[in-house]
């Protein structure tokens, strides 16, 4: 792995993009409220999800 640190200048914009209704749209579309959805989301892992599924079917 290159530890190679890049100047601001040479950085490039990270577009971030989520799923919404069914289809993947850019976050820098969305209007203010629902920007303000996209921040609020709770991320999940799903391996401990279905961890704690299987614990409550014993």
């Amino acid at each position: 792995m290159n530890n190679e640190k890049l100047r601001d200048e040479e950085r490039n914009r990270c577009e971030c993009w989520t799923r919404v209704m069914g289809y993947h749209r850019p976050v820098d579309d969305f209007n203010v409220g629902k920007r303000g959805e996209h921040a609020e989301r709770v991320h999940f892992e799903e391996k401990l999800t279905c961890k704690d599924c299987d614990s409550d079917t014993e």
